[in-house]
């Protein structure tokens, strides 16, 4: 169940997980205003365009225009899964939507039936999260919940003929577009002149795409995926990579801004310290940082030095960085996972070039971001395939995909559901051979048992082993089955002779699990119109955007009888978990949610099957640390990575005090979440800590 792809909707184009954003301004400097763009009746008729992810055409976007009315069809499939989407649009003279209509199904299958309407100054609109309405008194974009990236484009030639490229947004905020650059396409004896744009005011993060010279839609780029004009294919990867460096500007001027390299030591005074080993806080005390490892632990009144920085803690409580571990890291992802304290983080999959190029920038200062633990994730060629890692068609190229992974420094290896089962004990033989651990899902047409027979280290999402108990033979996994299989659970006796031999198999292999309790909760438990449980203490910190889309449902619940199913499942997968805890399996937090907000809630998820908050903070921590080898980190103590957080509370008594971080070190870097979120649209938790310079 991975979160690799996301759908990107203009809402939506950067995973997982995130909205609202800051104008990133390039080299270029601010751009003199365009000229008018050309009426809708000099657009063409028909535009067509493919949808592409690592370097595979998975889908289609195609445009009918007729006078002032646009309709679309978006469909693509990754993974086995995607959206499939038809809007029908009716534009105004001046390029407003005064009509919207969008239906089909979102990614994981939650259908889509929202509309729009602007009625002179009145305008309503119908979504996931409900109706509204709202009264226009000047010119606003309405931003859809579901839509095609096409959005962009239509948001482009309104702003384009804006002052100040800006305008405001329906239900709330206001769009900006910057121009970025111009480029030429290399296709073709008559290369086209090009323009790159971003469009900041609904995500997080900017969203770009491409305009070519008479102001026409060419293509939308993300760092992993693109939807580019027909024709144009070649020309995906080095459009893709405009977005990274697009994206890489953006965050390096953040860590620029507020990366706080301080040239002295850094004393924390006035903290208690939770250590993993007692389950307890210290007493007041302070902690001293030299350079990125901890110095020193001392008194909480010891006399600071005349080389050092002091901030106060104010009796707060320190904790060791958590662990995310599982993750699909961007750079996005990377600033905000250390900003909620997650300074570590094993990627389960990634594009491989974009992970390389996000491990050096983090290393190298010039990016904020975790550590990363890299797992090479391997995948069977097949048309459900994940695009990404190594695509294999054979036994022998799986095992060379091994090997490289081992030339390349790559902790372990992850396979995943394309591949042939039959594959898994050489592909473990030549992993362990080479000291790597082996995980990752159960391949279609196999179960949890083949995989603990092959050889698994660790199992990934808890649904993955519980399908093999509800599928009948011959059943695919490899499409949405392997979510709306999980409507069986209700049923599962989990005495029964299958559960407990799996179960067997785990404990007399040592096996652990990852199950990604926070995704089957968004799945299971989400509903239309009703704000996501796992939100609930943070959302209003987040814009308004976010808001909105905390009230979308993943899955599609069509019945009472659904829903119930669905609700009884996921209990169901608690009860193992308690099971699995009991028989002293390892629970590995992760969340394949992009981490940050959603490791949190990871962690306060396993209360239900019978952590206490101590033993969280030890297990997303300490416990990780050494599962990974990694003993540099997970505990406060002299000669360790000042991989640590601020907080006001005691997580010991409630492990939602971890949300209210007020200062972060990752590897003796101090950021300040409160001067950082502003940067995302995001309210801030707590306020900065005071800091003397002495």
């Amino acid at each position: 169940m991975s979160f690799i792809l996301k759908t990107p909707t203009l809402q939506k184009l950067k995973p997982y997980y995130l909205l609202f954003a800051l104008l990133l301004l390039v080299s270029q400097g601010c751009k003199e205003k365009t000229e008018k763009v050309s009426s809708q009746a000099d657009l063409p008729e028909k535009e067509t365009f493919s949808v592409i992810t690592g370097g595979i055409k998975v889908g289609h976007l195609n445009v009918t225009r007729a006078g002032d009315s646009v309709a679309i069809d978006y469909d693509y499939k990754n993974n086995g899964r995607g959206p499939t989407i038809k809007e029908a649009v009716v534009l105004n003279a001046d390029g407003f939507p005064v009509q919207w209509d969008i239906a089909g199904s979102s990614t994981f299958g939650n259908t889509i039936d929202e509309h729009f309407k602007l009625d002179g100054k009145n305008a309503s609109w119908k979504d996931a999260s409900g109706k509204a309405t709202a009264t226009v008194e000047k010119p606003s974009f309405y931003v859809n919940q579901s839509g095609s990236p096409y959005s962009l484009f239509m948001t482009a030639r309104v702003l384009l003929n804006s002052k100040d490229q800006s305008v405001s947004a329906l239900p709330a905020g206001d769009l900006k577009l910057t121009e970025l650059e111009s480029i030429e396409s290399k296709t073709g004896d008559s290369p086209l002149k090009l323009k790159t744009y971003a469009l900041s005011g609904v995500n997080l993060n900017p969203s770009y795409f491409i305009l070519d010279a008479n102001n026409q839609f060419f293509a939308m780029i993300d760092a992993r995926f693109i939807i580019i004009r027909e024709g144009y294919e070649s020309e995906e990867k080095e459009m893709r990579m405009l977005a990274e460096k697009y994206s890489a500007a953006r965050f390096e001027d953040l860590q620029k801004r507020f990366a706080h390299n301080y040239d002295k030591n850094i004393r924390i005074r006035n903290v208690k310290i939770f250590d993993p080993k007692t389950l307890a806080l210290t007493d007041l005390a302070s902690v001293l940082v030299s350079g990125n490892k901890i110095q020193s632990i001392d008194a909480a009144d010891a006399t600071a030095g005349e080389n050092e920085i002091e901030i106060d803690g104010a009796g707060g409580t320190i904790v060791a960085g958590l662990y995310d571990m599982h993750g699909h890291m961007g750079e996005d992802d990377a600033i905000l996972n250390v900003l909620a304290g997650v300074t570590s983080v094993r990627d389960m999959g990634n594009n491989n070039d974009v992970l390389d190029s996000l491990v050096q920038k983090i290393k190298s200062g010039t990016l904020a971001g975790p550590n990363i633990t890299r797992m090479g994730f391997i995948e069977g060629k097949s048309p459900f395939s994940a695009n990404l890692g190594i695509l294999v068609d054979s036994e022998e190229e799986a095992i060379a995909a091994v090997q490289t992974y081992a030339d390349k420094g790559f902790y372990g290896i992850k396979l995943y559901n394309s591949m042939t089962g039959a594959w898994a004990p050489a592909i473990v033989k030549k992993a362990h051979e080479l000291n790597m651990p082996v995980m990752g899902h159960v391949p279609a047409f196999s179960t949890a048992n083949d995989m603990l027979n092959a050889g698994f280290d660790e199992l990934t999402h808890i649904n993955q082993t519980m399908l093999g108990w509800v599928l009948e033979p011959g059943e695919d996994t490899r499409s949405l089955l392997r979510l709306t299989a999980l409507q069986r659970l209700p049923d599962l006796d989990l005495n029964s002779a299958p559960v407990q031999k799996t179960l067997d198999l785990m404990v007399k292999n040592k096996v652990a699990m990852d199950p990604t309790l926070a995704i089957h909760e968004l799945l299971l438990l989400s509903r239309n119109g009703e704000t996501q449980v796992g939100t609930l203490d943070y959302i209003d910190h987040m814009p308004a955007s976010r808001q909105r889309d905390a009230k979308e449902a993943m899955a599609s619940i069509a019945d009472e009888k659904e829903d119930k199913a669905y609700r009884g499942a996921y209990d169901k997968i608690v009860e193992t978990l308690k099971m699995m805890k009991a028989r002293g399996l390892l629970i590995v937090p992760g969340t394949d949610l992009g981490g940050a907000f959603t490791l949190h809630r990871e962690l306060e998820l396993y209360q239900q099957i019978g952590y206490t908050p101590a033993e969280l903070l030890k297990l997303g921590s300490y416990d990780m640390a050494n599962y990974l080898g990694q003993k540099d980190r997970g505990i406060i103590e002299p000669g360790m990575l000042a991989d640590f957080f601020l907080i006001p509370g005691d997580p010991t008594k409630d492990i939602k005090a971890i949300k209210k971080i007020s200062m972060v070190s990752r590897g003796g870097v101090i950021y300040f979440p409160s001067e950082v979120y502003p940067e995302f649209g995001i309210k801030p938790f707590v306020e900065k800590p005071a800091v003397k310079e002495n």
